[in-house]
């Protein structure tokens, strides 16, 4: 089976498939970040004197993704259990045609760990910039689309049935609130991916030699820090090569932003269903069509962003669990377990990401099915209030009259079909409660408690970014 056979352009996966996350962890995207570590180490090693000033030059020459052969480096990391083993001796021979010297300057006092998993937080930095560029354009899109329907009134539901008046701003700040606290996350996480550098065994040694032997150099946290600003990286207390926490708290933070992204799109499916009516996703070109039945447009986005938040918690599972059975100075197997894990997790937010910038830009709201379905639930949508300020004026000095009645004309209303105003207005004496009261009362409009304070709460926490 040839490279175009086996390569993974995401048939399965339609939740990540032709994003930009897909390209960014792709094997050639991996093998591209495991030659720019090596690199990196190539140019901090000259510049401290423990390499040939001509290394560099040379290593840069033959640091191209594009000239190694990702499929045969596959099929020969068998034979050491990864690929930065086969990906050395190629890099090596092609080095050595450039300069003589610059062969021995690869891969000086590192281990295949430290390369493997520093080109991984590498290839994570570089996918998570693209996944908080869609990420902000959502959280942009929610706040406005939250300030626009601040006032919009419609009903909440509370285990599938209408509970309370809302507005359906408050639902999209609501959206925001998770969305935002993760993309937040993914932000902290994005800023603490550590470089990883400890030799064979975590103790630094071959490193420790080799400045030792030099009079005047710098010594090896020195050389590290050094690494770690070139490529973009938190620099680490100690080497974490068996301490695989950077690894899962990556995973969580993906996870997080997952699964508020799949809260919006659990709700756009259930809200565009057509009985309900009140949502609508944005239309484009080839999407949302079905092939047996023409009249339907189906949610897609959302369908694939749902696809992404429940998948996300097996991968971040299996990360965990590498982590809790990492054993040794280097883990046997379970590190090996986590490329993919991470990989997918990686790909799965970046395809979230993009469907909900889109999703949360071009949503079509329809006021007018807000209006019926809020309609539909009656005036017992504010039955919390009537038992709240009704109730204690039919007490007549019995406590808990007031709240017998009201439950008995509530199900008497909903028994015989009976309009529930008629019934209660028939229930509380006009000189206890005006028409005029009561209506005020009953109108959902004056019970949509702080709705509009935590509106501005929240957009004010995610204010978002202006488009360019």
């Amino acid at each position: 089976m040839g490279a175009a056979e086996s390569a993974d352009y995401g048939l399965l996966a339609p939740a990540w498939a032709g994003t930009r996350v897909a390209a960014l962890t792709g094997d050639t995207a991996l093998l591209q970040a495991l030659l720019d570590v090596e690199l990196a180490w190539v140019r901090v090693l000259a510049d401290a004197g423990l390499a040939d000033p001509e290394a560099p030059a040379a290593v840069a020459a033959v640091s191209d993704a594009s000239l190694y052969d990702a499929a045969s480096l596959a099929e020969r990391a068998q034979g050491g259990g990864n690929p930065v083993i086969p990906l050395l001796a190629d890099l090596r021979k092609l080095a050595q045609a450039q300069s003589p010297a610059a062969a021995g300057a690869i891969h000086r006092g590192a281990t295949s760990q430290d390369i493997m998993d520093t080109a991984l937080m590498l290839l994570a930095r570089r996918a998570l910039e693209a996944i908080l560029a869609d990420a902000d354009r959502a959280v942009t899109a929610l706040g406005d689309l939250a300030r626009r329907h601040a006032r919009t009134l419609c009903v909440a539901r509370t285990l599938t049935q209408h509970s309370l008046p809302s507005t359906f701003g408050l639902r999209a700040a609501q959206w925001l609130h998770g969305v935002g606290q993760a993309a937040e996350g993914l932000r902290t996480a994005a800023l603490g991916l550590p470089l990883q550098w400890g030799g064979a065994s975590g103790t630094m040694a071959a490193l420790t030699t080799a400045t030792a032997a030099r009079s005047g150099t710098d010594g090896p946290f020195d050389l590290t820090s050094r690494l770690a600003v070139a490529l973009g990286l938190a620099e680490p207390v100690a080497p974490w090569q068996t301490n695989r926490l950077p690894v899962t708290g990556l995973g969580a933070a993906l996870q997080d932003f997952t699964a508020a992204a799949g809260k919006m799109a659990n709700d756009v499916l259930l809200l565009s269903r057509p009985e309900i009516g009140e949502l609508s996703e944005p239309r484009a070109a080839g999407r949302g069509g079905s092939s047996a039945m023409p009249q339907k447009q189906n949610p897609v986005l959302s369908v694939l962003i749902r696809s992404a938040a429940l998948a996300a918690p097996g991968h971040g599972v299996q990360l965990q669990a590498a982590a809790a059975a990492a054993d040794d100075e280097r883990p046997s197997g379970s590190w090996h377990v986590e490329w993919q894990a991470l990989r997918s997790l990686l790909r799965l937010a970046g395809g979230a990401a993009a469907k909900l910038a889109e999703l949360a830009a071009g949503l079509q709201v329809h006021t007018r099915a807000l209006e019926r379905n809020l309609a539909a639930a009656g005036p017992l949508v504010v039955s919390e209030k009537i038992m709240a300020v009704v109730a204690p004026l039919l007490d007549d000095g019995v406590a808990g009259r007031g709240k017998k009645l009201v439950s008995e004309a509530v199900a008497h209303s909903l028994s015989t079909g009976e309009p529930f105003a008629t019934v209660l207005r028939s229930t509380v004496p006009e000189d206890i409660l005006s028409d005029d009261r009561l209506a005020d009362i009953l109108d959902p409009v004056n019970y949509v408690g702080e709705a509009a304070a935590l509106i501005e709460r929240i957009t004010a926490a995610y204010p978002g970014k202006p488009s360019a």
